[in-house]
This record gives C-alpha cells, structure tokens and sequence, in this order.
C-alpha cells in the first residue's frame, strides 16, 4: 500500500502538462520597427508583417515557436524611406523576402532565441509578456532592440563609414510587437 501511494505521489509530482500548438494570427499581429538617427531626434516608425508562425504553450509558458515575418511588407509614410529600407542598402527583401525567429526557450520573462535576417542567424533575448484572452487566444507582446550591422546591414553606420554627420544612422533599431496566437 505505501509502494503504491509513493508511485502514485511521484507520478503526480512528475506530470508535466502537455504544450498546445497555436497558430499565429498576421492579420490580428503587429509589429512596428523604429530607426534612429545618430544625430538629432529624427526617429522614423513603421511597419512590418507577420507572415506566419506557431507556439507551444502549456498553460504556464511557451516551450518553443517560430515566426515568419514578410519583409517585402516594410511599410513607412514616406512611400520611398519605405523603398530604400526594403533594397539593398538595408534589408534586401528581394533577395531575403523573410525573417525568422526561432524561440528557443524562456528564462522566466525573457524569450531567448535565434534571428535570421539577411541570411545570417544571431542570438537575441528579449522581454515577453503573455497574456491568454477570453477568447483562449494568446496575446504575445514584447520589445527588441537589435543591432542591424550584426545582420550585415551597415548602411550609413559610423561603425562603417566616416564622415557622415548628420546621415548616419544608428547601429540599433527596435521592434515592438504584438502577436495573437490562437489554439488550433
């Protein structure tokens, strides 16, 4: 009887819920980027699309996930700040029409993981809040700051180039973002 009652207790002490898989929602998701110039406050902000992606979620926290991000969608009001960002100069989007993070795992609220950009893959962590609705979707949110030149993207960076005054532009940029996630 007290063999049975120790399985029984380890067994329960041992169970670990079982991660569901949700499917990201682009139309309901948004991620918006802010460049920075080096010099004065000039701050363009924009937007780019989610294209796909899903997660693993317990209840408790996320075990993985994957995101896609379209980067042919760079979006800004000036139709051709919008333009030079999605060319060559930056991000390429002919050449590297998407973008992945691959999350790795959770260290409490911060997300630890892997971002493809430009074709090469670096490290990021950042923080990650999780709110599940009413509806039993999953709301991520969180806030990236990023270095482009670690993805190759060096344009007007005075790590790069000299003498640029007022044309450069700074190393980090940040993103922000807002995923619906829905179970499914």
């Amino acid at each position: 009887m007290k063999l049975w009652l120790l399985v029984l207790l380890l067994g329960l002490c041992a169970f670990q819920p079982v991660p569901a898989t949700y499917k990201l929602d682009p139309a309901a998701s948004r991620i918006t980027w802010t460049g920075y110039a080096e010099v004065g406050d000039y701050a363009p902000t924009g937007t780019v699309q989610v294209r796909q992606g899903e997660v693993a979620y317990d209840g408790r926290r996320l075990h993985q996930g994957r995101v896609e991000v379209d980067m042919r969608t760079i979006a800004q009001d000036q139709a051709q700040l919008a333009e030079h960002l999605r060319g060559p100069d930056f991000f390429d989007a002919a050449r590297y029409p998407t973008a992945v993070f691959v999350l790795k795992e959770m260290q409490g609220a911060q997300a630890l993981g892997y971002l493809t950009l430009k074709g090469v893959t670096k490290p990021v962590r950042f923080p990650l809040t999780i709110t599940r609705l009413p509806t039993g979707q999953l709301r991520l949110h969180g806030v990236a700051t990023l270095d482009r030149t670690q993805f190759g993207v060096n344009y007007n960076s005075s790590s790069f180039f000299q003498n640029l005054g007022s044309y450069a532009i700074r190393n980090e940029f940040r993103l922000e973002f807002e995923v619906v996630a829905i179970r499914g």
